[in-house]
């Protein structure tokens, strides 16, 4: 377990089922604010389930149900009262393949502000605009065609505006489910780079299947497989010394 700093997000005997399957089993961990948390392990071994368990879309799948606890800043985001679009806003994500709207760059990064209503942003979009393009790390490359489709933006570029969206309506959380994975080497490396610099800000959770990007931008690491949480520590740690021998199995590539 690794140190923790202050707790952001935590989990205690977190199950979750697909009708009556059992595809996380017994999850408990605590994730530490303003730190990168990666969660690695086998193909279909429930990486992208538990990441998507935090904003609840999950919920969006027939037959889905869960039990045990999953908190969110001391809040157990399941409880009947909470407000699952509330919880989005705070609980941002960013997907595997860039998906950006059939609309301009501006709209796309104004669009989650102007779907909630929220008038203190809304008044001022051109600013919520250009500073989550800024965080984004991509401003310099497309202020000046901020009227053209985002669709005409290269794959790496189409992520960062699609993170840049993800910022605007000025979440507290990241998710990431391997944002890197469709990107080139160097638009991957400016992913990389971006999550370093928005965990200052940020509480980022990224799955990835991989080994050198979890060893990079992470600062723990949780390593998964059938549904079960094996292994979680500081990614320095789990990189040299796991404590569990399918821990070092995995990460030294003998499966999976």
């Amino acid at each position: 377990m690794p140190d923790q700093i202050t707790e952001r997000i935590a989990m205690a005997g977190f199950n979750l089922y697909y009708h009556a399957t059992k595809a996380l089993e017994d999850i408990s961990l605590s994730i530490p604010e303003r730190q990168v948390t990666a969660i690695i392990g086998p193909s279909g071994c429930g990486k992208s389930t538990l990441l998507r368990s935090i904003n609840r879309m999950n919920d969006l799948i027939d037959g889905v149900r869960v039990d045990g606890q999953l908190l969110l800043d001391g809040e157990d985001i399941y409880d009947r009262g909470i407000d699952v679009v509330e919880l989005r806003r705070k609980v941002g994500m960013v997907f595997q393949r860039p998906n950006p709207f059939p609309k301009s760059i501006y709209e796309n990064v104004a669009f989650g502000v102007r779907m909630g209503g929220n008038q203190g942003l809304t008044s001022k979009l051109d600013e919520v605009v250009e500073r989550s393009l800024k965080e984004a790390a991509i401003w310099d490359e497309i202020k000046d065609r901020l009227s053209r489709s985002a669709m005409e933006l290269s794959g790496g570029q189409q992520q960062r505006v699609c993170i840049a969206r993800a910022l605007a309506v000025e979440p507290e959380v990241i998710l990431m489910d391997e944002p890197a994975s469709a990107l080139d080497p160097l638009a991957t490396a400016k992913i990389e780079e971006l999550i370093f610099r928005l965990k200052e800000k940020y509480t980022i959770v990224i799955v990835t299947h991989n080994m050198q990007q979890a060893a990079r931008v992470s600062d723990q690491t949780a390593f998964l497989m059938l549904g079960k949480l094996i292994e979680y520590d500081k990614t320095s740690k789990m990189f040299t010394s796991p404590s569990n021998k399918l821990t070092e199995e995995y990460i030294t590539g003998r499966f999976g």
